[in-house]
């Protein structure tokens, strides 16, 4: 039985500003991870590519308001910031 990957711990490096923000970062974070194993069977970032961060952007988000959109974009960035990756994604 495994653990559950801890996005906390993996974002923990790249996360600044208040608690609030880091928090909301955080949740965001988790429904990013929680949709794309559901999907892509894939729970760890470590083996995310570029396609599954894409398709949560555009397909789980795009219904949202502007500024939820903008939100879970920044959330995305530190994520691909924290795997060292200089993946680009539409503003």
């Amino acid at each position: 039985m495994s653990k559950p990957f801890d996005m906390e711990l993996f974002l923990m490096g790249v996360l600044t500003g208040s608690h609030t923000t880091r928090q909301r970062h955080l949740r965001q974070a988790k429904a990013i991870q929680t949709a794309i194993a559901e999907r892509w069977h894939r729970d760890n970032p470590w083996s995310w590519r570029r396609k599954h961060l894409l398709w949560f952007l555009t397909r789980q988000v795009n219904q949202h308001a502007e500024s939820t959109r903008y939100y879970y974009l920044l959330t995305t960035d530190l994520i691909t910031l924290r795997l060292g990756k200089t993946w680009q994604f539409n503003r």
